[in-house]
């Protein structure tokens, strides 16, 4: 069926409601955004759904959301795990609330059993949540840090991770079954709940995920030392992360944590900055006037549904906020709880350090250091809460600190997903460590600089949306595959990794032998002096993101160094 065809059935059948039908007839004069809306169907991913919302198969809305649940019900049916039942979570975007209704009654229409939180919650809540009920699996609507037009649907397994192989292949399959949206089963929710199916999620589970939280807390006296002391400015920029990330704090006994007043409130429309992620400078910049008016000595910011974090810390030399990268709050984390964590003796001799083959390479001196096995894996954190599953069952190593460049990481093993709650929470502790030992967390930055190597990372993303987008990406992948450089400005190619087909070619000699990690768009180039970048297109945004990496002898050297290779690969990706 054609997109014109696909769209007057939309327009037409009675099972679409009114309003869906009102809103695609107010667009019936033009053909452009008809075709945008019905060129294909929004695709379920390997992580689920993302998209924009509004009425069309290429569009979040009701019906999409219940076509992918019912493509979910089927492959947990043919697992048996009815009983389990599925936790469900949601954050405070458009339509957040609607959609996790939806998808909780599809699964019960399909006899299967519903956890739902009975408010916003945090993604790793969920991910905490599925494991403590018992669950197969798990759903939580959220967009993550995109534009306030977005919402998405991600699924995770019972191990409390996303869906990794060969589950997130087979429900794709499932889903793409399911040709008729009509096929997709929903029922009363009055008739849900008196059947037993449908359930809330009671707040005994924020008292647990609580607990779980404040186990990883290393020096607990410190904390009390300095609490008075110590000046915390933290924005949920209209996320999830306001009640949590303020309790673990206030009962840790953090006296001075400001919350941004204008951004501490849920809501969907973000309107106080263009694009709710923590890795925007313009997203702190609330934040950065009340740190200034109270003298903070750091700025925290989670993004709405508290998995990514992201840092501001005081130059005590210059009196200015610096920002920090996922991969330098990340290390900062990682450092301390190893260091820490050998002094008290609680370090394990078979530790391993997970991060995705996109983050900092000051990973490797840093695991060498303490002894800790690092595992490289693709770039998502359902790889790394994947590791951690394996751990567990074959017992080969114990799981310490994971993170990825993209501000997240995760101490401990309550979530297997990325966790800002955590996150914060370490990283007050260890400014607490800085503050009580007369450092900023800039200073200590910089030591670790130092000690392990200026390195120092950078992203560069090209935004192509709509059906030519698609194809223009796909197009830049195809010729950087077939037409690999062997020079990226002054650095020499010394090999090239291409996931896709599982190969990675060593230059000088042509060997070639396998990358060790599944299937994936994504090319890598290996390059002397330390350096590397990485072209990927992006699963759930029309984007394509190119990452480099390099490792100077000082901040300015390693600037220097950054720009040089990111003008160099944007000259080859642009020629």
């Amino acid at each position: 069926m054609g997109y014109l065809e696909e769209y007057k059935l939309w327009c037409e059948d009675p099972y679409f409601d009114e309003a869906t039908r009102a809103e695609l007839a107010a667009i019936k004069d033009d053909d452009k955004e008809i075709k945008e809306r019905f060129f294909k169907e929004l695709e379920f991913g390997t992580g689920g759904l993302r998209g924009i919302i509004g009425a069309g198969i290429n569009r979040m809305n009701i019906y999409t959301v219940r076509k992918a649940t019912q493509g979910l019900a089927n492959y947990i049916k043919q697992a048996h795990g009815e009983d389990k039942g599925v936790a469900i979570a949601y954050d405070s975007r458009r339509m957040s609330t609607e959609f996790a209704d939806v998808a909780a009654l599809c699964l019960n229409a399909n006899g299967i059993k519903a956890y739902v939180f009975p408010s916003l919650r945090p993604t790793p809540e969920l991910s905490f949540a599925l494991r403590e009920l018992g669950c197969i699996a798990g759903i939580v609507v959220t967009a993550s840090h995109n534009p306030p037009e977005y919402n998405g649907y991600k699924v995770y397994w019972e191990d409390g991770a996303q869906v990794t192989p060969p589950h997130d292949k087979n429900i794709m399959a499932e889903v793409a079954k399911i040709k008729d949206f009509h096929d997709a089963l929903t029922m009363e929710k009055m008739d849900a709940q008196v059947a037993g199916l449908y359930n809330m999620i009671g707040s005994d589970m924020d008292d647990k995920y609580m607990a779980a939280l404040k186990k990883q807390i290393i020096h607990p006296e410190i904390i009390k030392e300095v609490a008075e002391d110590i000046k915390i400015v933290y924005t949920p920029l209209h996320g999830t992360g306001s009640i949590p990330v303020q309790r673990v704090l206030k009962e840790l006994g953090f006296v001075h944590v400001y919350p941004v007043p204008e951004q501490k409130m849920p809501d969907g429309e973000f309107p106080t900055v263009s694009y709710p992620n923590p890795e925007d400078p313009k997203a702190f910049a609330l934040a950065l006037d009340l740190a200034k008016k109270v003298d903070a000595d750091i700025v925290l910011a989670t993004d709405p549904d508290a998995d990514r974090l992201g840092v501001y810390a005081k130059d005590s030399k210059t009196g200015e906020y610096v920002s920090f990268t996922g991969n330098m709050s990340g290390m900062l984390i990682c450092e301390y709880i190893m260091r820490e964590r050998k002094a008290v003796g609680t370090l394990p001799e078979n530790g391993a350090l997970v991060t995705t083959i996109v983050t900092t390479n000051m990973t490797f001196p840093i695991a060498e250091d303490y002894h800790m096995k690092l595992i490289e894996v693709l770039t998502g954190f359902k790889f790394i809460g994947e590791q951690i599953k394996l751990f567990e069952q074959d017992h080969s190593y114990e799981y310490v600190f994971g993170l990825e460049e993209s501000y997240g990481c995760l101490a401990g093993t309550h979530s297997r997903d990325k966790d800002a709650c955590v996150a914060v929470m370490m990283l007050c502790e260890v400014a607490s460590w800085c503050k009580k030992n007369n450092l900023t967390l800039w200073d200590q930055m910089i030591n670790l600089y130092e000690k392990y190597g200026y390195f120092k990372e950078g992203l560069q993303t090209i935004t192509m949306k709509g059906l030519d987008g698609a194809e223009a990406i796909k197009g830049i992948m195809t010729k950087l595959r077939e037409n690999p450089p062997k020079q990226i400005g002054d650095l020499k190619v010394l090999a090239m990794r291409d996931y896709e087909n599982d190969i990675r070619t060593d230059l000088a000699t042509g060997e070639t032998s396998s990358t060790g990690l599944p299937k994936s768009n994504v090319l890598y180039w290996e390059l002397d002096n330390n350096s590397w970048c990485c072209a990927r297109p992006s699963g759930t945004e029309p984007k394509i993101k190119f990452y480099m990496g390099v490792k100077g002898s000082s901040l300015e050297d390693s600037n220097a160094q950054l720009k040089a290779l990111t003008d160099a690969l944007m000259a080859i990706v642009n020629a």
